[in-house]
């Protein structure tokens, strides 16, 4: 009995559902007949126009704009990580772009960032790690320092710069950036044996795997969406964005007994000293290498 009564509600929603998809997004919002609809989900409008890095994206294409329509609808409904990296956006955008900017790379690159991590220090399954998930061997190849009590792929500064590096090595060999970022996806050597087999050296003509292909689209839809974020439908105020973090350095060549002493010591605690150094792997650093960091302290008033 209940199951007919439930198959009898979906049927008279049938109608209504048809009513809502073709009667407009806004019309049907306002619409007496699709108040009682739970969610009406709407395909984002694609921009008449989009560049990576300098380079036009072909959206007269059609395969072009499903993918890139894939996905700007898929990030648009990621409601709660997209406020949450907007959020963010505001802490760490002119930090990365600064540094992308000084090596040489386009900002556009920044995308990237927030397209492996969400500007955020995980873990993949792969054990990619920090801000441009960095695999342990590539991050020492681009000179990080990765060891139990130091990983540099957390290091903002350090791991863009070493990103930058490997961008510009990529954009060198296969003459686009496109394809650059494309090899920080898959490989170099990847990139390079598809170019020969398919004869094609550009992004938007080659075929990769579904990650790939996907990849800088993904990039694509976040610059999209981030630049025009309301457009989107997420109106965030000014105040609810996360302020830069201020902080003095202080350099540190030989041992560290205990990082939470040496917080205290400076007036903050480990806490709020990994916040702004997410580089420390431990609790203490022996630095028996004797290599000199730079430590971030919270400025006044900044915990």
């Amino acid at each position: 009995m209940r199951e007919n009564k439930v198959l009898t509600k979906l049927i008279l929603l049938i109608p209504l559902l048809f009513f809502c998809n073709n009667s407009g997004v806004a019309a049907s919002v306002d619409t007496v007949n699709c108040r009682s609809v739970e969610q009406v989900v709407k395909i984002p409008e694609l921009p008449d126009s989009l560049s990576f890095a300098g380079e036009e994206v072909p959206l007269e294409y059609w395969d072009v704009r499903e993918s890139l329509q894939r996905e700007i609808t898929t990030i648009s409904y990621w409601h709660g990580s997209l406020s949450y990296i907007i959020q963010l956006d505001n802490r760490y955008r002119d930090e990365i772009t600064r540094v992308l900017k000084e090596e040489g790379v386009p900002e556009d690159f920044y995308y990237l960032c927030v397209a492996e991590s969400g500007i955020q220090p995980v873990v993949s399954p792969a054990n990619a790690a920090g801000y441009w998930q960095f695999l342990r061997t590539t991050a020492r190849e681009y000179g990080l320092v990765v060891d139990e009590e130091v990983d540099e792929r957390y290091n903002i500064e350090k791991s863009t710069r070493a990103a930058a590096a490997y961008f510009r090595k990529g954009r060198e060999e296969f003459g686009s950036w496109t394809l650059s970022a494309a090899s920080y996806n898959i490989g170099m050597d990847n990139v390079r044996y598809r170019v020969k087999i398919q004869n094609e050296n550009n992004y938007y003509d080659m075929q990769f795997p579904e990650e790939t292909g996907r990849y800088l689209f993904r990039a694509l839809a976040f610059k999209t969406i981030m630049n025009d974020p309301e457009r989107y439908g997420f109106y965030i105020d000014k105040s609810r964005l996360f302020n830069e973090l201020k902080y003095t350095e202080v350099e540190v060549n030989g041992a560290v007994e205990n990082w939470s002493d040496f917080a205290r010591q400076h007036g903050t605690n480990f806490k709020i000293l990994k916040i702004y150094n997410q580089w420390i792997r431990a609790n203490m650093l022996f630095n028996k290498a004797k290599r000199k960091y730079t430590v971030k302290l919270p400025a006044e008033g900044n915990r």
